[in-house]
């Protein structure tokens, strides 16, 4: 018998993309074939992408009356292209990720009667969620609160968690180990490679203000803005700090399972790894981000005792070191921290995703 078609729709996003990808592997390794859909955006998150087919839907977001009214176009073209690849793919489900390039792939599935699935990353709908929820066949989310969801929606939605990728899933499986009495204790900081200037140079300040007798234990591990680099060297060589800077890691699950604290932003995508990775943090939410979506996904590793967070209103190198010396200073609350990241962690949100959109497929 052939295989049936999983259709993915996700925004140009990693945030979007990253579950998608987990999704579709997810979904090959039960024998479906899986098609992406998205723009050019999504392409450079999609070079592993286990899928036989990309459709690259046009698709846009706009303001004010012209914008509003070109998107609107080129939506419209967009759902007559996914339109016609879903007639010739014969596709039996399409599952979006939000991001505005899902919207014209779930529109098309819902104007030709297919089944539909979208799964919410942030603990607030998105827009294009928000826009699609009440009439997709199912809604998945990946945190227990869901804000800006009607109640319908809200009261049928299905938690499923974050699908994280395999190698992140893998950390789960390991055992965290807080720092020994004199031993090294590892800080990864992230968040610093697309724009987030409060953490590449408040950071190395933090961390240089730390009493001696912690300084010297620290193995710092940060990602900075590329003009922060020098800078936080040069901050970390001075307070004699062993630190690696770089603008980005490649091996981030390696890096996630050597650490001891993370001090980072509060994207959906890192609170499921930090939950799955069973890693202590020090959030801070972007302010900037729509709906104030990070400080509400933080919300449940707060909760948990996981996390500490820091408003960015709040975020100072003296508030941040004061909470570092706290922490690092007691392995007891560090253990403790780490399994209240544990508690909350859903390390199967791929095959429980996986497992909704075979059942509304049907």
């Amino acid at each position: 018998m052939k295989s049936r078609v999983c259709v993915v729709a996700a925004g140009g996003t990693g945030g979007h993309m990253f579950p998608a990808e987990a999704l579709a592997r997810e979904m090959a390794a039960r024998g479906w074939r899986v098609v992406l859909a998205t723009d050019h955006r999504g392409e450079q998150y999609a070079h592993a992408f286990p899928a036989e087919e990309r459709l690259a839907l046009d698709a846009a977001t706009g303001s004010g009356p012209v914008g509003l009214m070109k998107a609107g176009v080129a939506i419209l073209k967009g759902v007559g292209q996914a339109r016609q690849a879903f007639s010739r793919l014969d596709a039996a489900v399409v599952v979006g990720f939000g991001g505005y390039p899902s919207a014209p792939a779930l529109l098309a599935a819902l104007s030709q009667g297919r089944p539909t699935v979208i799964h919410e990353q942030n603990s607030v709908l998105g827009r294009t969620n928000r826009m699609l929820a009440g009439r997709v066949g199912a809604v998945a989310s990946s945190f227990p609160n869901l804000e800006r969801a009607p109640a319908a929606v809200q009261g049928r939605a299905h938690l499923v968690g974050s699908p994280v990728r395999a190698e992140i899933r893998a950390l789960h499986d390991r055992v965290w180990q807080a720092p020994t009495a004199d031993g090294p204790i590892r800080v990864l900081v992230t968040g610093g490679s697309q724009g987030a200037r409060i953490l590449s140079e408040a950071t190395p300040r933090a961390l240089a203000a730390l009493p001696e007798t912690l300084r010297r234990r620290l193995k710092v591990q940060q990602q900075s803005r590329a003009e922060n680099l020098e800078s936080a060297r040069q901050i970390y060589l001075e307070a004699g700090i062993d630190a690696e800077v770089a603008p980005f890691f490649r091996d981030m699950a390696a890096r996630l399972s050597e650490a001891h604290l993370l001090i980072g932003r509060s994207g959906a995508s890192t609170c499921a790894e930090l939950a799955v990775a069973a890693l202590p943090s020090v959030l801070v939410p972007l302010k900037i981000a729509t709906d104030d979506h990070q400080r509400l996904n933080a919300r449940t590793l707060v909760e948990a005792g996981a996390a500490e967070v820091i408003l960015e209103d709040d975020f100072t190198p003296d508030r941040l070191t004061g909470v570092l010396e706290r922490l690092l200073s007691d392995p007891a609350k560090l253990s403790a921290m780490s399994a209240g990241a544990r508690s909350v962690a859903i390390p199967n949100a791929a095959e429980r995703l996986a497992d909704l959109v075979e059942a509304t497929a049907g």
